[in-house]
């Protein structure tokens, strides 16, 4: 794990020992830090005991803490917590600012951070495979895989990749990343901000956070984000790269890169490129990290290709700006008849909000809808003028539906736009019971088909 000696001797309390929380505790009590944990649920705090004091913050004094250790899922704007700590002068902090202050303490390394409303775990994968797959030690850490307390530190020369949420930013108050990374910022998560222009500068605070002599990579200006950095850098930061036209730039290379299809994956690799480039990477290494790069689970995963169609596990597409890409990614196939839509599009679930936004753009890709959940029967409604709909409520008679319907060249896509949590506890379990149907679908047994009948586990 990551300890510090700056973490020696001060007192913390860490609210929440889920996976973060408890990473944060364990390399606080390591470092020599006196630490009071509390968690809701018995079994994290069993963990703990004799180690540590457990009791909830909320009701201790916490006179002289170095800080308060929140996990990311606290909501800031309305946790007592808050104003709790704010009566002691104590910091309310999360594991990525104590990562932040335990650096000094490691061996000489490089931080990216890569942040934006979509897109984040993709580009931090595709960076960390490109930097492995040229000999550069790295990890990945935040929002992604295990956390990064709870990792061995790199060797000299390393770099840490980190993806980072609104949520963890907020949290973070001296991470000078080398390079820092703005995909894109689009409403999401307004329930934690009081406006769109709130949620926005919450990203920009990756970027504000970063030394002068440093990198900043911006992915996309649209809904003020160019004006907002232009103002936030005029006269101190001498490297700073919006983006250009890279659908253009990639048109001739994307087709080599199986994992990256589409342009939402063609914003991905400009700014992995960007990265690598600011890091010191020639563009033959960057080239063929980007050929050689596997897609993550439950984003534009390549489930199958079964009698010529293509299955595609898009789950992590939780709002319609996710899944607009992906429409995209498939124009129509060229005919005698002539141009063919060939997208059998999946979509439903738990409404984040009103329509379908971006992606009634490209419903001329879509050959045919199949809606599900809670969203279907209003999807439904205002899909039916366009393509024609299946209205099919679970999962497992959408895909039978859409497999029934492709032909050859077609793509079967799950792309809900759409939180799960209407049918599924989350969205990875939703990608999960996709893959399990079209297995049992496409080479599976009988049994595996009479199962499927009764529903995929949620």
């Amino acid at each position: 794990m990551i300890t510090s000696r700056a973490f020696a001797g001060k007192k913390y309390a860490v609210l929440g020992l889920a996976r973060s929380g408890a990473a944060a505790t364990e390399a606080l009590l390591a470092s020599g830090a006196e630490v009071l944990a509390w968690d809701r649920q018995e079994e994290p705090r069993a963990a703990f005991a004799g180690r540590c004091a457990l009791a909830d913050p909320l009701d201790a004094d916490l006179s002289g803490f170095a800080g308060v250790v929140v996990s990311p899922g606290v909501p800031l704007n309305t946790h007592p917590i808050v104003a709790h700590a704010a009566r002691f002068g104590v910091p309310v902090i999360g594991d990525i600012e104590l990562f932040a202050q335990a650096r000094a303490s490691l061996p000489r390394h490089k931080v990216v951070g890569i942040t934006g409303t979509n897109g984040k775990s993709t580009t931090t994968a595709l960076v960390a495979h490109i930097l492995q797959c040229a000999g550069i030690p790295a990890l990945m850490g935040g929002n992604i895989g295990i956390p990064i307390l709870e990792q061995q530190p790199l060797p000299a020369g390393g770099v840490y990749v980190l993806e980072l949420s609104s949520y963890q930013i907020d949290l973070t108050h001296s991470l000078d990343c080398e390079v820092a990374v703005l995909l894109n910022v689009t409403p999401d998560h307004l329930d934690r901000y009081d406006g769109f222009a709130e949620y926005r500068a919450s990203k920009l605070r990756l970027l504000e956070m970063q030394g002068p002599d440093h990198v900043a990579i911006v992915a996309s200006g649209e809904n003020g984000v160019e004006e907002c950095v232009r103002a936030m850098t005029t006269g101190a930061r001498s490297k700073q790269w919006f983006a250009g036209n890279y659908l253009t730039d990639f048109a001739s290379e994307q087709p080599g890169w199986p994992a990256l299809q589409g342009p939402h994956n063609a914003q991905n690799a400009w700014a992995a490129r960007m990265v690598c480039l600011a890091l010191g990477l020639d563009r033959d290494q960057i080239n063929r990290g980007l050929a050689t790069y596997s897609s993550l689970p439950h984003r534009m995963e390549r489930v199958t290709e079964h009698d010529g169609v293509l299955f595609i596990n898009d789950s992590k597409a939780t709002n319609t700006a996710s899944t607009a890409p992906a429409l995209a990614a498939w124009p129509p196939m060229p005919s005698i008849h002539g141009s063919a839509p060939r997208i059998h599009w999946i979509l439903g679930g738990l409404a984040k909000e009103e329509g379908l936004g971006e992606c009634m753009k490209h419903l001329g890709n879509v050959a045919a809808a199949y809606t599900i959940g809670e969203a279907g029967p209003r999807f439904a409604e205002l899909l039916e003028p366009h393509v024609p709909v299946a209205r099919a409520e679970m999962l497992n008679e959408a895909v039978q539906v859409a497999m029934e319907h492709a032909q050859p060249g077609d793509v079967v896509l799950l792309s809900p736009a759409c939180a799960s949590f209407d049918q599924f506890r989350d969205f990875e379990r939703r990608g999960e019971c996709f893959r399990q149907i079209v297995g049992a679908l496409t080479g599976g047994s009988d049994d595996d088909r009479k199962a499927l009948a009764r529903g995929c586990p949620q």
